[in-house]
């Protein structure tokens, strides 16, 4: 299975905007439209996904449609699609509800809309199945060769509904600087805190929430976390991470970054919260320099004192001989 699953080098997040942006279009080639559908489909039921692919040449171009499931490629959301025809996902197979589709051939700078039919199982379980219609260009000369490096994909998330599970676990929440974790830093540059969660569901989620930076009782900085219609979502037995740029931090100071996530139907809730201080080293040198000095002077002090006092038993000791010789 591993040899036969490649992480497409679309940048292609699960929700994010950056694959419609430079992704979609290979090698100026063809575009697909959406990127990312999400549906709904009952067990015994089917339902017609409609995907626009536009032809970017001065030439007519016939593709071939590619069915393929796909699995979390990383932890920044990018798919590893598998690519073998004959192979499916362990867990989570869109591919087998999928119809296949003819080869279709689409004028030069014209649209050709297709409609992909899913038809899910009566005994489908409930739950997420994930999938990808591919479209890649075929040799002009009729052979039926396929150009891969110039294929592009519209992702399709599938849920089933009926009793799922949805459970994330926040395994990390860190304060990030040069890509190094801690609470204490020399300068406020590039900080930012990182977010890793877990999933254990059966079903694709969408964590949300608001993160904010205080310092003192102050809130200084705030925003809000994958709050929009079609969000960034973890897959089952997966990992995601997410990272939020902290702005606003002074060049010194004791600052903390809470935040909420919610996620689920039930709207589940996950609070974290995480203090750091900023001290930069001119702070840090004038501090050592004055704990230092003080250290120098108390030592002083008591080193004058001692003297002192050894000067006045001496001179103590000394009238006492003399009254006595008297």
């Amino acid at each position: 299975m591993v040899a036969a699953v490649a992480a497409i080098t679309f940048s292609l997040l699960i929700g994010s905007q950056s694959f419609a942006q430079s992704n979609s279009t290979t090698a100026n080639v063809l575009k697909v439209s959406p990127v990312r559908s999400d549906i709904e489909v009952k067990p015994g039921e089917s339902k017609k996904v409609q995907t626009t692919i536009t032809n970017l040449t001065k030439g007519s171009i016939t593709v071939k449609p590619i069915m393929n499931d796909f699995i979390a490629g990383d932890e920044r959301g990018t798919p590893a699609l598998i690519l073998d025809e004959d192979k499916f996902a362990p867990t989570h197979s869109l591919k087998r509800f999928m119809k296949p589709l003819p080869n279709i051939t689409i004028e030069a700078g014209k649209a050709r809309t297709v409609d992909v039919v899913i038809t899910v199982p009566k005994d489908a379980q409930a739950g997420g199945y994930f999938g990808a219609v591919r479209f890649a260009p075929t040799s002009p000369d009729g052979g039926g060769q396929v150009n891969l490096s110039g294929s592009v994909a519209s992702l399709i998330l599938l849920s089933v509904p009926g009793p799922t599970v949805e459970k994330l676990e926040l395994t990390e929440f860190n304060i990030l600087q040069g890509g190094k974790s801690g609470s204490f830093f020399q300068s406020s540059n590039d900080l930012q805190a990182t977010a890793r969660f877990t999933s254990s569901s059966n079903i694709q989620v969408g964590p949300f929430g608001k993160l904010s930076v205080k310092q003192g009782d102050k809130v200084i900085y705030d925003t809000d976390f994958n709050n929009k219609t079609q969000r960034d979502m973890i897959l089952p037995d997966s990992a995601r991470r997410w990272d939020f740029p902290l702005k606003n931090i002074g060049s010194f100071g004791y600052y903390t970054v809470s935040a909420t996530f919610t996620y689920g139907q039930k709207n589940q809730t996950i609070e974290v919260e995480k203090s750091f201080w900023v001290v930069p080293w001119i702070v840090i040198a004038v501090a050592v320099g004055g704990v230092l000095l003080l250290i120098l002077l108390i030592v002083g002090i008591w080193l004058f004192l001692r003297s002192y006092k050894r000067r006045i038993l001496r001179s103590q000791g000394g009238f006492g001989r003399n009254r006595y010789r008297r």
